[in-house]
C-alpha cells in the first residue's frame, strides 16, 4: 500500500492539486486494504494459529466477515498501521529529494562562480595588458617593473585564487601590485591614499575588492585630463570587512554609459553566491564622484 500511495496517488493527484480525487482514491485505497488484510486474517491466520488471536476476535462484535468489514473502529486502527510504513517512506523519500537539491544547487553554484570568475579574469587581463602596451609603446624604463608585477598578479590570479575563498593578506597584496602599475601608467596624473587595518588571516571571496579598484582607474582616471584621486580603506569592524572606496569622476566624460560594468554586476551576483544575507553594498555615483561601501561577514 506505502508503494501505491508514495508513487502513484501522490505525484499523480495530490502533486498536481487534485486534492478531492486524491482524498477519494485514499479512502478506496485504504478500504481494500484493510479488506484484504480482514480476509487473511480471517481464513488464513486465525485458522492455522487460533489461540494466537482469541483475543483479537473479542473485539467484534459481530465476527463474521461482513460484521468485521462494516467496524469502523478498526478500519481506522488498522487504516492507521497500514500507514504507519507509508509515513516513513514519505520522510525517507522527502530526505532524499532534499540532499538531491542540496548537490544541485552546490553544483550549480560551483558552475556559476566558476563562469563569472571566467568573466573576471579575462576582463582585469585585458586592462592590465593594455597598460604595458602603453608603455612599450613609449619605451619607458618602467616595462621591466610593469612585467615583473604583472607576471605575479598572473601567478596569483591562474594558481593561487582557485579556492572560494583566500586571506585578505594576499588580495590586499594583489590591490599593491596593481596600484604599482597604475602609478607606473598615471604618475603624478592620479594620487592614490591606501589604507588598511587588517592583520590578514581572515578569508573573503577572491578578486572582489580588486574589481572596484580597476573600476575606480576605469571610469576616474583614464579619462582624467586633470588630477584624479582614489582613497581606498579596509579595516575590521567587529567581525566584518568593510571596504570602502572612492575616486573622482572627470568632468568631461568622452563616453557616458549607464549601464553597470562588467567587473560591478559580476562582483554583485558573487556576493549574491557567496555572501547571501551576510553583506551590503552601497553604491553613491554622482556627477563629479562615485564611491562604493562593502561590508561582509569574515570567514
Amino acid at each position: 500500500m506505502a508503494f501505491v500511495i508514495v508513487e502513484f496517488l501522490i505525484p499523480s493527484f495530490l502533486n498536481k492539486k487534485k486534492n478531492t480525487v486524491f482524498t477519494l482514491l485514499m479512502i478506496l485505497t485504504l478500504l481494500l486494504f484493510y479488506c484484504i488484510c480482514t480476509v487473511v486474517h480471517m481464513y488464513y491466520l486465525e485458522v492455522k494459529f487460533p489461540s494466537t488471536y482469541v483475543r483479537y476476535i473479542k473485539r467484534f462484535e459481530d465476527p463474521s466477515l461482513l460484521g468485521r468489514f462494516t467496524s469502523f473502529a478498526e478500519f481506522i486502527s488498522k487504516s492507521l498501521y497500514l500507514l504507519y510504513p507509508t509515513f516513513l517512506i514519505l520522510v525517507l523519500k522527502l530526505y532524499s529529494e532534499k540532499q538531491h537539491l542540496l548537490r544541485i544547487n552546490e553544483q550549480k553554484k560551483s558552475a556559476e562562480l566558476s563562469a563569472l570568475k571566467n568573466q573576471l579574469n579575462p576582463h582585469f587581463l585585458f586592462n592590465t595588458l593594455n597598460n604595458l602596451h602603453a608603455l612599450t609603446l613609449k619605451k619607458s624604463d618602467d616595462t621591466s617593473k610593469v612585467i615583473e608585477k604583472l607576471s605575479h598578479i598572473l601567478d596569483y590570479i591562474l594558481y593561487r585564487c582557485n579556492d572560494n575563498y583566500v586571506t585578505i593578506s594576499n588580495e590586499i597584496e594583489l590591490i599593491n601590485n596593481y596600484l604599482s602599475l597604475e602609478k607606473i601608467r598615471y604618475g603624478d596624473r592620479v594620487t592614490i591614499n591606501f589604507t588598511q587595518n587588517v592583520n590578514g588571516d581572515e578569508k573573503i571571496a577572491p578578486l572582489l575588492l580588486l574589481t572596484f579598484v580597476e573600476n575606480a582607474f576605469k571610469h576616474g582616471v583614464a579619462q582624467e585630463i586633470d588630477q584624479a584621486k582614489i582613497e581606498i580603506e579596509i579595516t575590521k569592524e567587529n567581525e566584518q570587512l568593510a571596504f570602502t572606496i572612492k575616486n573622482s569622476v572627470p568632468e568631461f566624460v568622452v563616453e557616458k554609459t549607464t549601464s553597470t560594468s562588467i567587473g560591478l554586476k559580476n562582483i554583485k551576483e558573487q556576493l549574491e553566491l557567496l555572501y547571501p544575507k551576510t553583506h551590503s553594498l552601497i553604491i553613491n555615483n554622482s556627477s563629479n564622484s562615485f564611491a562604493a561601501f562593502l561590508k561582509l561577514n569574515l570567514i
